[in-house]
């Protein structure tokens, strides 16, 4: 089964870094689409990112030049690097694909991990 497991998050003064990742499994990772979403007290669930299987790139506007996300297919693993933090960065953040079967297409969502922008 689908299975995405993400690490990395913590605690992080404003200007500061941090380096998600998530690891997948249960399908042909290098064939999909993978997005870092993320989901703040009160608001609604937003795409911060995604990734192509071609490596083509997309960001929200409020994460542009700051945040990047990889991916590696030989360890089935996708990243983001988010770089000169805000406070209005502090949310879960989800690691999500879509994946086929057939015509059908279902999709998944790890645990999330937590990242908190705070002095």
């Amino acid at each position: 089964q689908v299975q995405l497991v993400e690490s990395g998050g913590g605690l992080v003064q404003p200007g500061g870094s941090l380096r998600l990742s998530c690891a997948a499994s249960g399908f042909t990772f290098s064939r999909y689409e993978m997005g870092w979403h993320r989901q703040a007290p009160g608001k609604q669930r937003e795409l911060v990112a995604s990734i192509t299987s071609n490596r083509d790139t997309n960001y929200v506007d409020s994460v542009k030049g700051r945040f990047a996300i990889s991916r590696d297919n030989a360890k089935n693993m996708v990243y983001l690097q988010m770089n000169s933090l805000k406070p209005e960065d502090t949310a879960v953040y989800y690691c999500n694909v879509e994946v086929a079967y057939g015509s059908n297409w279902s999709a998944y969502w790890g645990q999330g991990t937590q990242v908190t922008v705070s002095s």
